[in-house]
C-alpha cells in the first residue's frame, strides 16, 4: 500500500471519532496546550488549529505537570528549576571526604590485543589530611573518573603518618634515594616551604611547613620522585622515638 494512501485512511479515521472534551479538559497540540470551553462532545476535525498542519489529538495530561509555555525556566517542559534543585540535594548528601588530593599525572596508555590496541587512562595522585598523614597511589581504567577513584582509595592504603615537631616541621636532615631519584630535606625555621614538583605536593598535604627539599638526582619522574619524598618523612625520628627505641633495646 502506497504511504500517501495509509496516512489518509488514518487521518480519516481520526477525524470521524468523537471525543467527550468533559474527561480530557485540555488538548496537546504541537507541544502548546489549548484550553476548550465547551463541554459538548465534538469531532477531532473541530479542534484543528490553523496554523500547524497537524491534527490535534485529545491527550489526558496530569494536573501536577505544567505543559504550557514558559513553565519552568530553561526546559520548558522538563521543569528546570525542579531538577536543579534535586540535583543540589544529591550533592549536599554526598559525605566530604577528610582527605585532600592532588594530580600528580595523567595519562592515555595502550595494551595491544589481537584486535588491536585497547587504551586506558593511568592516574598518579596524592592524598593527605594536612595534619600529619599522606599517601600516594596509582590506579588505571578505560574511564578517567574511575581511574582517579582507584588511584584515591589505593592512596589511602598506602597512608603514612609523619613524625613532626610542634612547629609542623621536620626534627633533622634526611637524605633519600628511590630508584633512580634522589632528593634531601631540611628543616628551615621560618622560611615556609621551599620545594617544587611532586616534592611540594607531598608536604603541602602532609601539613608540613618550614622545610626546604631539594631534588639532587637529574630524574623527572614524579611518581618516584613523590615515593622518595614518602619515604624519606618515613624515616623521620624524632626524640620520643628515639627513646622508646632505645628503651626496648634495653629491655631485650
Amino acid at each position: 500500500m502506497p504511504k500517501d494512501t495509509k496516512q489518509e485512511e488514518i487521518q480519516k479515521e481520526l477525524l470521524s471519532e468523537e471525543v467527550n472534551l468533559e474527561a480530557v479538559p485540555e488538548v496537546l497540540v504541537g507541544g502548546l496546550a489549548e484550553e476548550v470551553v465547551s463541554s459538548e462532545a465534538l469531532p477531532v476535525a473541530e479542534v484543528i488549529v490553523s496554523e500547524l498542519p497537524i491534527v490535534a489529538i485529545p491527550v489526558a495530561i496530569p494536573e501536577a505537570t505544567n505543559f504550557r509555555r514558559g513553565g519552568g525556566g530553561r526546559g520548558g517542559m522538563r521543569g528546570g528549576d525542579r531538577r536543579g534543585g534535586a540535583r543540589r540535594t544529591r550533592r549536599d548528601e554526598r559525605p566530604r571526604s577528610e582527605f585532600d588530593q592532588k594530580m600528580l599525572s595523567i595519562r592515555r596508555v595502550a595494551r595491544v590485543v589481537a584486535g588491536g590496541r585497547r587504551f586506558s587512562f593511568s592516574v598518579a595522585l596524592v592524598a593527605g589530611n594536612r595534619k600529619g598523614m599522606v599517601g600516594i597511589g596509582t590506579g588505571k581504567a578505560g574511564d578517567t573518573a574511575l581511574a582517579i577513584e582507584k588511584a584515591f582509595r589505593d592512596a589511602k592504603k598506602n597512608m603514612v603518618s609523619l613524625s613532626l615537631t610542634k612547629s609542623k616541621s621536620i626534627p633533622h636532615d634526611v637524605k633519600v634515594k628511590y630508584s633512580s631519584s634522589t632528593l634531601t630535606l631540611k628543616p628551615s625555621k621560618g622560611r615556609g616551604l621551599v620545594a617544587g614538583g611532586a616534592v611540594r605536593s607531598v608536604l603541602e598535604l602532609g601539613g608540613v611547613t618550614d622545610v626546604s627539599g631539594k631534588i639532587l638526582s637529574r630524574s623527572k619522574n614524579k611518581i618516584n620522585i613523590a615515593k622518595a619524598t614518602i619515604k624519606a618523612l618515613s624515616s623521620l625520628r624524632t626524640n620520643r622515638t628515639r627513646r622508646s627505641k632505645e628503651k626496648e633495646g634495653e629491655n631485650k
